[in-house]
């Protein structure tokens, strides 16, 4: 488990100097060379450091590591991880290979400047051994940096790095304990954690999934995601100027109804004007909120939901964003493009429940303000009068029921949702301004399905739940005893 008493900056990277057996490689590229000043200045540096290097220059920088399309990237880290570590072995493995385990940091990052006023960012890592002459690990996080001045920018990024660094050789048999280890000395409004992967034979058991997760509930970063082969992703790899069309949900299990939701409002965004000629990105979204509606996160159960949703080869992102305007500032980091959400009457109705706004000045007023100012629609799934009394019997908001079954309509909509008195004005001039879109061509035999339903008939054996997903999704449920059901067969490994 992680240490009790937190270790300085200092003391950390002294604790390394005087651990004979690692010896490794510096090679940083921007805000300075913080990480091994750290090593430096601790003192018995020289046991521990066999090469410095930051290869600012571009043309320099070309010439040790390879020509880059990006030089803070993902992919510029590998190649310096790669490099120097391959070095180290070629020049140093005979004379020390047999009582050194050798290892390489490396970072590449913008930080704030006279040319640069923006948060500082960049990929950090380290690839190392666990033992003399074993075979290499990577670590590799993707950091934000948060202070609003140059030098601020630069200790933060040391302070990481050190605790990589630290983190790597005394805690890499707990990959939990490194990623809570790895904000150590730092207050959590100074950086953001949104990507971390490990990787390396004795990491197997390691799901990065689940160490991404945990980013999020230790408060180092407010959402994460996951590609469609279950890869952690960095969100401006896959957002980068794109729409963003997103369906949040529980998908516990992912239903019929669910993947109607999607194919309908994803028709209606794309056939929008202000989408054409616009790469659309795809993402369906849990809440943390919804992780830990239990008291705690079932991560059998989380990935259950990771697994179904990347094998229907949907992305999926994980957020502590319970408001919408949050979400949408999130996207909007990333994207001026337009952002587009899929939901159903009973998120519309939560969305106009102003408790949730107390600690806004504005209150709901500057919530839609935040929410739709910058190109955002959000496309409204029907619901039957029968699933929103039960809504509403469990949230207690039942305002929203009174005078809204018009002419013996079975199904809820935008159009005869009853909206209290208040906040009427507001709810006619967003959908009479287009911001509320109703979804249409939607298949109404399947707006009986509740992700609740479907999951109490799974745990109770009642096999009618089968015909409520999709029949893939049914198969991976059965074959892999997901959600408590029975399993078919013998359980399938997950990834």
């Amino acid at each position: 488990m992680k240490d009790t008493a937190m270790l300085t900056t200092n003391r950390k990277a002294l604790t390394v100097n005087l651990d004979a057996a690692k010896y490794g490689t510096f090679a940083e590229i921007g805000a300075g060379q913080e990480v091994a000043r750290h090593f430096f200045r601790a003192g018995g540096a020289a046991g521990t450091i066999a090469k410095s290097i930051s290869a600012y220059d571009m043309k320099f920088s070309d010439e040790i590591y390879g020509r880059s399309q990006r030089y803070v990237s993902r992919e510029r880290l590998t190649t310096m991880l790669a490099y120097e570590y391959n070095l180290l072995l070629e020049r140093l493995r005979e004379t020390r290979g047999s009582q050194s385990t050798f290892f390489a940091f490396a970072d590449t990052v913008v930080a704030r400047s006279y040319r640069n006023e923006n948060d500082g960012y960049g990929w950090m890592g380290i690839r190392f051994q666990f033992h003399p002459g074993g075979e290499p690990h990577d670590i590799i996080l993707h950091c934000h940096l948060l202070d609003t001045e140059n030098v601020n920018q630069q200790q933060t990024l040391g302070v990481i790095g050190v605790n990589l660094v630290y983190g790597a050789f005394y805690y890499r048999d707990n990959p939990s304990s490194l990623i809570q280890s790895l904000g150590d000395n730092l207050h959590k409004d100074r950086f953001e954690i949104d990507m971390i992967k490990f990787s390396g034979p004795d990491f197997r058991y390691a799901d990065n999934r689940l160490m991404s997760l945990q980013l999020v509930q230790h408060g180092m970063t407010n959402a994460v995601m996951f590609g469609r082969d279950g890869d952690v992703l960095q969100p401006s790899e896959i957002l980068y100027k794109k729409a963003v069309f997103v369906q949040r949900g529980s998908f516990r299990p992912i239903t019929r109804v669910n993947v109607d939701m999607l194919e309908c409002g994803l028709r209606q965004f794309t056939a929008d004007p202000m989408v054409a000629g616009t790469d659309i990105q795809v993402l369906m979204e849990i809440t943390m909120n919804n992780l830990l509606a239990s008291g705690e996160v079932d991560h059998d159960d989380f990935l259950a939901r990771v697994d179904i949703l990347s094998f229907l080869g949907y992305p999926v992102m994980v957020s502590n964003y319970p408001e919408h305007y949050r979400l949408a500032a999130y996207f909007r980091r990333y994207t001026k493009a337009m952002i587009g959400s899929v939901l159903g009457i009973n998120n519309l109705v939560e969305i106009f429940n102003e408790k949730y706004y107390e600690n806004l000045e504005g209150g709901i007023l500057e919530s839609f303000g935040r929410l739709f100012k910058n190109t955002v629609k959000l496309y409204v799934y029907p619901m039957r009068r029968e699933g929103l009394e039960h809504f509403a019997n469990r949230t207690g908001n039942a305002s929203f029921l009174e005078g809204a079954n018009v002419e013996g309509n079975p199904l809820i909509t935008t159009e005869n949702l009853h909206v209290p008195n208040n906040l009427r004005h507001l709810y006619r001039h967003l959908t009479e301004n287009g911001y509320l879109e109703p979804v249409t061509g939607f298949d109404e035999s399947l707006t009986h399905i509740f992700s609740r339903d479907v999951l109490q008939r799974i745990q109770s054996g009642d096999k009618s739940w089968e015909k409520m997903v999709p029949p893939e999704v049914a198969e991976i449920i059965k074959d892999r005893g997901l959600f408590e059901c029975q399993r078919k067969r013998r359980k399938l490994s997950t990834r």
